[in-house]
């Protein structure tokens, strides 16, 4: 008889494993609780349209690792790979734009179709925050200090770095995405065939790439920094001098843009 196999990368939790989940995801409620954030849960599930639209087709998610199928209904659908997109979908359907702004918390499992290795899983729980408001650099602070609250009370923040970067305003994003794009077109032969395709859509995620290439060609590709307009600067140098007040330490990482051209 043939052994009764999970599928790869989904993976029971049993005894112990069970209640330290428990365990870490009630601090991460009581620390949001703290903080005044509400509850939300959404689907597992949400149309395909949800995740393509918001995380981008050139994204790592969208080319790779999403869980997408077509229902009975001929409807197209996706298993979340993360929390975002449902959230700002469940904002809308539920009419709630005219309350910000609103500050949530949520935890639950997420998806991803990628080759499973060490610290990874094709299904685990995420545990994240959202918040819908006037844009300003003191609600970036407010979730980095919430996330620094959670990692103490797991005693596990003396062993992690916060890595920052400044991407600035949507003006700023499109001329550095310009220069960048310049920049790479120079290089294409020494790119990756996944960083070719990123540089038509999205020539930021180029600068995240692990590629052995890419690397390369990314030692000398444009800073950000020298295009940022003085507002971006100065909203930048506020967040850090807020940081250091509270003894947050950091590490400032221009490279760092995994999510940065996907939140605001």
């Amino acid at each position: 008889m043939n052994k009764v196999k999970s599928i790869r990368g989904m993976h029971d939790l049993l005894g112990e494993d069970y209640f330290i989940r428990k365990k870490v995801i009630k601090i991460f409620e009581a620390v949001s609780n703290n903080f005044n954030f509400k509850p939300i849960d959404t689907p597992i599930m949400e149309f395909d349209e949800i995740f393509n639209r918001t995380l981008g087709l050139s994204s790592d998610v969208v080319m790779k690792e999403m869980y997408t199928f077509v229902d009975r209904s001929n409807d197209k659908l996706t298993l979340r790979p993360e929390g975002t997109a449902g959230i700002a979908r469940a904002i809308i359907s539920n009419g709630l734009t005219q309350n910000i702004p609103l500050k949530y918390f949520y935890y639950g499992p997420m998806f991803r179709y990628e080759r499973p290795q060490k610290g990874r899983l094709r299904q685990f729980t995420q545990v994240g925050v959202e918040v819908y408001s006037r844009s300003g650099i003191e609600k970036d602070f407010e979730v980095v200090y919430l996330a620094a609250n959670f990692l103490k009370s797991l005693n596990i923040l003396d062993n992690i770095i916060l890595k920052i970067n400044n991407l600035g305003n949507l003006e700023d994003r499109n001329i550095y995405k310009n220069i960048l794009k310049e920049y790479y077109l120079q290089h294409k032969k020494k790119l990756s065939k996944e960083s070719i395709i990123r540089l038509e859509k999205n020539p930021l995620r180029i600068l995240d790439s692990k590629s052995l290439e890419d690397v390369e060609v990314n030692r000398c590709a444009p800073n950000i920094n020298e295009i940022l307009s003085k507002q971006s600067k100065n909203n930048f140098s506020k967040l850090k001098k807020i940081l250091e007040d509270f003894n947050i330490s950091f590490q400032e990482d221009p490279f760092l843009v995994r999510g940065l051209d996907y939140y605001s």
